[in-house]
């Protein structure tokens, strides 16, 4: 990340900080070890959201951690896992503040870990080859904020759920009242699309209700700026299975002959894009919301960190290089995140396999409706000569079609938008720049999705995002990691939102 800053040419002026801000600060400085404690015990927590039993500890432990700061917590019982729900009343409070996190992680595989088993934490001290990785029972002396914590829901989304709570220890340690009633919202299973979560807004919306509700979720924009986000897109997956014969085929005997299902998914797929990487489907980008003059003055002052980014990344093509990253976060995209045809673990067999499988995600943005895009892209796969099916093929169809498709909807949920405009938004800026010594970084939208219409649309409150983890996190991949000193960095935002005036 410090070069990175280099790179991009970001100068962050620190202010004098408040003596708050101060008192914050010097515990935080004081307490390092303990934070990290709190935060290694909950990632060794397993959280992978399809083991209710590993979710309900997880559950239990949360309510544990927040009773401990004088929260009344409550755990609500969905059809998938629960959701932990808390407040805390704050005398003469002038606002009822939400805070939104989510406890899940994503699936693992540990034989693709580099830095120990996934929900076995560790420090890394760096990059380079004589790097130590280091127990937290081996943290001796002073801790470099550019050190790294490794394993599971270390950026993505345990470590703001620490980063809040030691914020609370701070401000109750330097008897720095909070200045709204906090409500906290836990959910369990975000990575999983978000199943039960508007069900259960509806059923307890009065208890989560506030004057403004935090998402705290995503990482930090590159730049190392403290990163407000007003909105997220929305996300639906699709699953294309092509099929060809009614089994694998020998590729000496009935090569060139027999239909092979895997060249024509590869073909359909391609025919989703053109060349500059904008996606073909008919009525794709017809809904789009466009962005207010306020929306566009604020990622004009976002710095551009592209150049940066694809170094990081390994990378010298951006797909479509027609208008900056922040602009493209506004637009919807379709991805495709996983392919299988004929694989044995690895190696290959001589066949032409029966059948060839993709799954796509599909970001939404503001007004588009999932099941309308998902129809689109139905839509699509006809015009392209394919037989829809909406099950597998039997005998008959496959004699009255030449090429078959299934096409299959997993999941999926709208975006959602808050005005840069409102008098909130205003306050949470200031009270964010002020911490952050210097200007912060506004997105109109996430990047990534999360279920921020529920809050924004359904329950009606003026919604934000709060990222605070490093950009480079590994979020859902092997060696997921969080540098330390964004742990830090937001111990100190979470202050200022609970004592923003």
């Amino acid at each position: 990340m410090r070069y990175l800053l280099i790179a991009c040419g970001v100068v962050v002026a620190l202010a004098a900080p408040d003596s708050t801000l101060t008192q914050v600060r010097t515990w935080r400085t004081q307490h390092e070890t303990a934070i990290l404690r709190e935060l290694f015990d909950l990632l060794s927590l397993p959280n992978v959201a399809t083991n209710q039993g590993d979710m309900a500890r997880n559950a239990d432990a949360l309510t544990q951690m927040l009773a401990r700061r004088r929260f009344t917590a409550e755990i609500l019982p969905t059809s998938g896992s629960p959701v932990v729900l808390a407040e805390r009343r704050a005398p003469n409070a002038v606002r009822t503040l939400t805070f939104y996190f989510h406890y899940d992680g994503q699936p693992v595989d540990p034989r693709e870990w580099t830095h120990g088993p996934p929900f076995t934490p560790v420090v890394v001290t760096g990059p380079a080859a004589d790097a130590r990785t280091l127990t937290l029972a081996q943290l001796t002396g002073p801790i470099d904020g550019e050190w790294r914590i490794y394993g599971r829901s270390s950026s993505d989304d345990k470590s703001p759920i620490v980063a809040f709570l030691a914020a609370i220890d701070a401000l109750d340690a330097s008897a720095a009242p909070l200045t709204s009633t906090v409500r906290v919202i836990l959910e369990g299973d975000e990575e999983a699309g978000s199943p039960s979560l508007d069900a259960i807004v509806r059923a307890h919306g009065d208890r989560m209700r506030g004057d403004a509700l935090m998402m705290v979720d995503g990482p930090r924009h590159a730049s190392g700026r403290t990163t407000l986000n007003f909105g997220a897109r929305g996300v639906m997956a699709a699953l294309i299975t092509v099929y060809g014969a009614n089994r694998d085929l020998h590729s000496g005997n009935y090569g060139n002959w027999a239909p092979n299902p895997a060249l024509a998914l590869a073909r359909l797929l391609a025919s989703m894009k053109d060349e500059r990487g904008r996606v073909t489907i008919a009525g794709f980008y017809d809904d789009v919301v466009p962005l207010t003059a306020a929306e566009r003055r604020a990622i004009e002052e976002i710095p551009d960190v592209e150049p940066s980014l694809m170094q990081a990344f390994g990378f010298s093509r951006q797909e479509n290089a027609s208008q900056r990253l922040e602009l493209w976060h506004n637009q919807p995209a379709l991805n495709v995140n996983g392919l299988e045809s004929g694989t044995v673990g690895g190696q290959g067999r001589t066949i032409i396999p029966a059948d060839a499988s993709a799954r796509l995600d599909v970001r939404l943005v503001k007004a588009i409706d999932p099941a309308r895009q998902f129809e689109r892209i139905v839509a699509h796969v006809r015009a392209q000569g394919f037989f829809v099916a909406d099950a597998e093929p039997d005998a008959a169809m496959r004699a009255a079609h030449p090429w078959i498709a299934r096409v299959t909807r997993v999941g999926g949920y709208p975006a959602g938008r808050t005005s840069m405009d409102l008098p909130i938004a205003a306050s949470i800026v200031k009270a964010l720049s002020d911490a952050a010594g210097g200007p912060i970084v506004r997105l109109p939208t996430l990047g990534g999705s999360l279920p921020f219409y529920v809050f924004s649309d359904v329950l009606k409150v003026p919604t934000f995002g709060l990222s605070v983890v490093n950009f480079d996190n590994n979020q859902h991949g092997p060696n997921e990691n969080l540098r330390i000193e964004n742990l830090w960095g937001a111990v100190e935002s979470m202050a200022a939102l609970l004592t923003m005036p």
